[in-house]
């Protein structure tokens, strides 16, 4: 999120919203007076929580939604109201390793390189269109945090300059 934020060129950050209130980020954007949403769904259910952050999104004049680090299954009905409008990174060269662990399974493969990818979010998790990947080699040696680190560096380069693709095409 903050690499989304300091690289923004050709899109403004509107708001910076989470499910956890008390996240570092957060603070972050509050810091830098950003416009900040945060409320836990516990105790108010998941069609409750997003029905609020879909109002908090347009009253914030939210175009498109970034996910950073967003890891919840947003529903149908969500991504169907903000459809094409939903991107997110994730930690591998996809369609390779959806969901979780994805630097240990690809160690686990033997792969060669791994990597990230910014794409669409649709109803399938980590399935909607890739619009842009950035490769990473696996290195002899490497563990999943070792990976991780190196794909983390990949991601900051990655996600700012294909959101600005995307929102200025």
């Amino acid at each position: 999120m903050m690499a989304l934020v300091e690289r923004a060129r050709g899109y403004e950050v509107a708001m910076v919203a989470s499910d956890k209130p008390d996240a570092a980020g957060i603070a972050w954007a509050a810091a830098r007076g950003l416009a900040t949403f945060a409320l836990s769904p516990k105790g108010i259910g998941k069609p409750a929580y997003e029905a609020a952050l879909d109002r908090a999104l347009r009253d914030a004049g939210v175009e498109v939604i970034a996910l950073a680090g967003y890891m919840r299954l947003l529903s149908d009905d969500f991504v169907a109201a903000w459809r094409g409008r939903i991107v997110n990174i994730h930690p591998s060269l996809l369609p390779n390793y959806k969901g979780l662990d994805t630097h240990a399974r690809a160690i686990a493969a033997g792969d060669g390189e791994a990597g990230c990818s910014v794409h669409l979010v649709n109803e399938e998790l980590d399935g909607g269109a890739v619009l842009g990947q950035a490769r990473v080699p696996v290195e002899r040696g490497d563990t999943p945090d070792t990976l991780a680190a190196r794909v983390l560096i990949a991601e900051h380069l990655l996600y700012p300059r294909i959101l600005s693709e995307f929102v200025t095409r």
